[in-house]
């Protein structure tokens, strides 16, 4: 099974010698030059040179079998069974196949390349089994994820160490059984084992995953107890926990107290920015680290390029994509993941197909990521052929693939491929649907007026209802004008999220809709009694690495009232050409010229009258918006399309829309 001394291998045309049994003073001599020889032998091994190491040291490894862990060792990274296996023969021929230091080093061997049925038959054979081995073992079926197996070794054991509660600690929070994690740690504490940097890390790693910042404090002082708040590992989890928990300020203090710094405390840092949303503060950390001489890695590449895809910053995103090439990091899955993102994010969904084509390899993520972005950009029939294709090169879709896939399916109206993508996500792969999947057949049910049946799923689904599954029917009802269902989610989603804007200027814009300005008034006066202020539209562009952004009503910009006057001249032009504004979605009360002001000066038709004043003809118009594109808005940028002969891009906070020639990629389904 391990091995046949007759194939072709890389030792077989090596004589091999009878082992020698050494006198006493004979092998003091070896024992002096055996360090000598060890070194040599690791060194050239630690270069993959292993065929060279066994010819030159012969002689010395059968001498000192314990040698042949250098050569097993090395085959580890270059994940060669085939030659461990041979290796394991001529351990067998040496006769020290019994030796516990040998049979845990081919132990480890077998569960690092991931021959977990060869390490367990090694292991049920093994004459001397020590912690070691059991730790190894275990070791191999968490980097399987067979956690219940692991566990199983664990608790048979009759004797264990650091090292062993440290395996099975860390497994647990490696696969997100964060709770179970945290008890077990809390028993070995009560038998008296004393952690070490890697249980605290994984401990910490725990309390981020289930955001417990009482329990992290708690760990916090018994790490500071144990002395270990200085420790870079412990240090950098430290701060991991407390930025996830939503503690930044917490998270800094601790990275700022190490008496070190390293590339992973600053990583730390700028993923903690990340994750809280400050992605300006991202950049500037970023520029801080290279100043301070820190060479960026993949990790730090991923949560950059995160945030040039939050802030659709492409001229920047550019610019760190080719930081990431200088580095050697543009190869790595998670950052062409990321770039994937930040390309579709910024309106380039050909560079987003240009980085997934250009991708070796592939895994399910950047599959993912791709029929994410085609979904983003309502190219769904693209999304669904990308998924074919997947599974044709036999990649097992997940949870986030069909999320993907159940997106690209709602923003472009295939109610009946999003339904069958669902039940086949349940039936064919055996997947479990989460709320956000619920939500999006939601939102296809929706969108396609099958409110009743909407209203229906979230009542019967076995997941608890949230505001925004909530808030995403109540979308719809504003689409089909249906004010009388609209009034009964709208206190679904109040009950939930009674802070929300967005509800209540949802419920508004029905009732203008439906020309009720008594029920408009009704909802602005429970806003204000619960002093719930409506989150301004907010659009922004990047012309020449600057970002300008626009608010209505807003006069701070310095060209203004250049921007005033050409705005008053485009809606002229605009009205000759059959645009008509839409002051029925207007939800005050006021007189038709008002409220074709108030409409001319919506943040997206400023960003985009300051893009085709201050860009040369021809050139593609890309703006970004923090709330959804207005009905009038979507209208009016059809016909600045065709009139100014530009191609215009706008990302809302749903999903891009491609205006061209007077047309919108969406097809006016959105």
């Amino acid at each position: 099974m391990y091995g046949d001394k007759s194939c072709n291998s890389v030792f077989n045309t090596i004589r091999i010698p009878k082992p020698r049994f050494l006198s006493t003073n004979t092998s003091r001599v070896v024992s002096k030059l055996g360090d000598s020889a060890a070194e040599q032998l690791s060194s050239l091994c630690s270069k993959g040179h292993i065929k060279e190491a066994f010819e030159t040291f012969k002689s010395e490894i059968w001498s000192n079998p314990s040698l042949f862990s250098h050569l097993l060792q090395a085959c580890i990274p270059r994940k060669s069974l085939s030659l461990g296996k041979q290796l394991h023969s001529l351990i067998i021929t040496s006769g020290c196949s019994a030796d516990k230091f040998v049979s845990n080093h081919l132990l480890n061997f077998y569960s690092k390349v991931g021959d977990l049925g060869a390490a367990l038959t090694l292991f049920d054979h093994l004459p001397r089994r020590n912690i070691m081995s059991c730790n190894i073992l275990i070791n191999g079926y968490v980097q399987k994820g067979d956690l219940e197996s692991a566990q199983k070794v664990f608790i048979e054991m009759p004797e264990r160490n650091v090292a062993t509660w440290n395996a099975v600690v860390t497994g647990l929070t490696q696969f997100q059984f964060n709770e179970e994690g945290l008890a077990l740690f809390s028993e070995m504490h009560e038998l008296g084992f004393l952690p070490d940097e890697f249980t605290l890390g994984s401990v910490l790693r725990g309390c981020a995953g289930l955001r417990a910042l009482h329990a992290g404090r708690q760990v916090h002082a018994y790490v500071m107890k144990c002395r270990f708040e200085f420790n870079l590992v412990v240090g950098s989890s430290l701060a991991h926990m407390y930025m996830k928990s939503g503690s930044l300020e917490e998270g800094e203090r601790v990275i700022k107290s190490l008496p070190i710094q390293n590339v992973v405390a600053w990583n730390t840092l700028i993923a903690g920015k990340a994750q809280n949303g400050h992605s300006e503060a991202v950049l500037d950390q970023y520029n801080i680290m290279k100043i301070a001489g820190f060479r960026p890695d993949k990790v730090t590449f991923v949560s950059v390029i995160s945030s040039c895809s939050e802030l659709a910053t492409l001229g920047q995103g550019q610019q760190i994509h080719a930081e990431a090439i200088k580095a050697g990091a543009s190869t790595v899955d998670a950052v062409i993941s990321s770039l994937i993102s930040m390309y579709s994010r910024c309106g380039c969904l050909e560079d987003s197909l240009k980085a997934f084509k250009e991708s070796v390899g592939r895994d399910v993520v950047l599959w993912s990521s791709m029929i994410s972005a085609y979904g983003f950009h309502g190219r769904g029939e693209e999304a669904i052929q990308l998924f074919e294709e997947m599974e044709q090169e036999e990649l097992e879709a997940n949870d986030v693939t069909f999320l993907s896939l159940l997106y690209a399916c709602s923003h472009c109206g295939l109610k009946e491929k999003g339904i069958e993508f669902f039940n086949s996500m349940v039936e064919k792969y055996g997947l479990k649907p989460r709320l956000e999947h619920y939500t999006c057949v939601v939102d296809l049910l929706g969108r396609s007026g099958h409110l009743d049946e909407a209203e229906s799923m979230i009542r019967s689904m076995p997941v608890k209802a949230d505001a925004i599954i909530w808030k995403t029917l109540l979308s719809a009802c504003k689409i089909h004008k249906n004010a009388n269902i609209a009034k009964r989610i709208s206190e679904e989603v109040i009950r939930q999220d009674p802070q929300d804007s967005a509800s209540y200027v949802l419920l508004s814009n029905i009732h203008a809709s439906a020309r009720r300005w008594q029920d408009v008034s009704e909802v602005r006066k429970a806003m204000r009694d619960r002093k719930v202020k409506k989150e301004p539209g907010i659009s922004w562009l990047e012309i020449k690495n600057q970002v300008h952004q626009f608010c209505i009503g807003d006069k701070s910009h310095p060209q203004s009232k250049e921007l005033d006057m050409y705005l008053q001249e485009l809606t002229s032009e605009l009205k000759l050409h059959g645009y008509v504004p839409d002051t029925g979605s207007v939800l005050h009360d006021m007189d038709n010229e008002e409220k074709e002001y108030n409409l001319a000066h919506h943040s997206e038709k400023l960003a985009i009258a300051f893009a085709l004043m201050n860009t040369p003809e021809g050139v593609p118009v890309r703006v970004m918006k923090n709330l959804r594109v207005c009905i009038d808005c979507h209208v009016a940028i059809k016909y600045i399309s065709l009139i100014k002969n530009r191609e215009i891009i706008v990302r809302d906070a749903s999903r891009f829309h491609h205006f061209k020639n007077g047309k919108c990629s969406c097809g006016d389904y959105w």
